[in-house]
């Protein structure tokens, strides 16, 4: 078995659309990477073996990663929603990782792309206005996203601006069952450990 990690930029900015594992890739440079990156397996899946492309979205994790950039801001009540915020932030727990990829190993039946994002995406505002209330601290500043797009260029379109509303469909359908679902209780937990 090869597993060959991605990730949910495979599918672009679709706005609202749910997106599991049949919908069809997007367009820009995540998008192109991930295609290009999961081709590059081909030639295991030719050989024989059974090839898996975990696509991962956000994966939150107390030890670093996205929410250790942005719980210094949060704390000292300089969160807020980036652009319009409506954009769809899939997460996951690193917990979820690791058990999701312990899942992969003993159900041979899975191979190709499966999403790894918890079954309840959210949207940048949701995602700020969560761990503000948790932090106990306000979240009313807003990036605007020319600001963004002037600091960061265009990866800050395809890394903060875009929307991806991604599902575990193939996971969920397997029997998969996430310790962390909803967004609020995974965070409680993270800031717990903090």
């Amino acid at each position: 078995m090869l597993i060959s990690a991605s990730a949910t930029g495979f599918y672009g900015d679709c706005g609202d659309a749910e997106l599991d594992e049949s919908a069809p890739r997007g367009s820009g440079f995540l998008a192109d990477v991930c295609v290009a990156w999961e081709a590059a397996a081909e030639a295991a899946r030719r050989a024989g073996i059974r090839v898996v492309h975990p696509r991962f979205g956000i994966i939150l994790d107390a030890r670093g990663g996205a929410l250790a950039k942005l719980l210094p801001l949060l704390r000292l009540g300089l969160g807020g929603k980036l652009g319009s915020g409506r954009q769809y932030w899939s997460w996951i727990m690193m917990e979820d990782v690791h058990r999701g990829l312990a899942f992969l190993l003993e159900h041979p039946q899975l191979s190709g792309a499966v999403n790894f994002a918890a079954p309840g995406p959210v949207t940048n505002a949701e995602f700020t206005q969560t761990a503000a209330r948790l932090l106990r601290r306000p979240a009313f500043f807003a990036v605007p996203a020319p600001a963004l797009r002037l600091v960061m260029g265009e990866m800050a379109q395809e890394m903060l601006l875009s929307s991806a509303r991604v599902v575990p469909g193939r996971l969920l359908a397997a029997g998969f069952a996430f310790a962390h679902a909803h967004l609020e209780t995974a965070l409680r937990e993270l800031l717990a450990e903090k």
